[in-house]
């Protein structure tokens, strides 16, 4: 039987093998209910459902598991996030509150799920980007978090401040008291001409990196996730510094190709290749566009330390079989075998 874990090991470790792994996900809760899993848990129940189930469709070579029931973040969930005032209520939370607890209770009964057969990686938020993500998913207020780094920078980089101290909290003891290998930990420019290199420096990066720096003591299979879609965009060379194992981007809205972007991130891992978008392959090709496309990714970047993937979470709706076609043809264009 093949072991998977340590195929992806020997991948990301730079060396050679017979086949080319993959990872794809996609949410299993939508909206409101990814903020409510405290309040709900038949929520988590069902998110606990989806993962499983879409592990024995898709036949993954590694297990993103993704952190919805979680979204919502107590200090920012009663919080109108209008004023350098509000900011200033975001307070941490420490290690004792629910909110910490019952997601290491949860992700531990998860991870065990997989771990026995591939790597597992937990969605990570960076600590401003709770706020983004409340704003953009639950208040559909696309705005309203550039308004706020703009127009408060100092509450803005203290009110991250305040959540890193929760989030290196959590990764800690996710990485301590479950079986996950690693976190998928996700960073995003601030979507406004203000923040240059220097300005992201000194006001995002400060609450940021801490967290990789948690991460990276516990583990050294941590992915890097510098999320692009739609109008959402992002200067790469902010993240050069940032150390990971395994680094993933929008190729596609970023315009930066899987060769580009390794030198980039020299000598290090990439997952990507397929457009996330509804109505692009992943989501609407035929089984011979699949393939045919999934042939061309191993026969690019096979010889490279490359995990076939997405440039962020594919539609939530998306047909699981469409994964499992990537995933049977990775076997199909092993090394030795007949590409026919």
């Amino acid at each position: 039987m093949e072991n998977k874990r340590q195929l992806v090991l020997d991948v990301i470790n730079g060396k050679k093998t017979e086949r080319v792994p993959l990872g794809f996900w996609h949410h299993f809760i939508l909206g409101k209910d990814q903020f409510m899993g405290l309040e709900d848990p038949s929520l988590l129940e069902k998110a606990y459902k989806g993962h499983v189930d879409y592990y024995k469709k898709t036949n993954p070579d590694i297990m993103k598991i993704m952190n919805e029931g979680f979204f919502g973040y107590p200090p920012i969930m009663d919080n109108d996030l209008k004023t350098a005032e509000d900011l200033k209520k975001i307070k941490s939370i420490g290690e004792n509150h629910p909110w910490i607890q019952e997601q290491v209770k949860y992700i531990k009964k998860l991870a065990a799920e997989f771990s026995d057969e591939v790597l597992t990686f937990y969605n990570v938020f960076s600590p401003l980007q709770t706020i983004r993500i409340r704003l953009d998913f639950l208040d559909q207020e696309y705005d309203r978090f550039v308004y706020l780094a703009e127009n408060f920078p100092e509450e803005f980089k203290n009110a991250g401040l305040e959540i890193s101290k929760d989030i290196q909290i959590l990764v800690k003891k996710l990485l301590t008291e479950t079986s996950l290998d690693g976190i998928y930990y996700c960073v995003q420019n601030i979507q406004s001409k203000m923040y240059d290199k220097n300005k992201y420096e000194e006001i995002v990066k400060v609450s940021e990196l801490p967290v990789l720096e948690v991460a990276n003591k516990y583990s050294d299979l941590n992915i890097l996730h510098m999320c692009g879609y739609a109008r959402y965009t992002n200067d790469l060379s902010f993240y050069k510094n940032y150390e990971a194992r395994i680094y993933n981007w929008a190729t596609f809205t970023e315009k930066i190709s899987i060769g580009e972007g390794k030198k980039l991130f020299p000598e290090k891992c990439i997952l990507g290749g397929f457009d996330n978008n509804p109505g692009t392959l992943i989501d609407k090709g035929s089984k011979e566009e699949l393939e045919a496309y999934t042939k061309s990714l191993i026969e690019k970047y096979k010889d490279t330390s490359f995990i076939i993937g997405a440039d962020c979470s594919i539609p939530n709706d998306i047909d699981d079989n469409q994964v499992r076609i990537i995933s049977d043809a990775t076997y199909k264009f092993m090394d030795g075998e007949k590409n026919e």
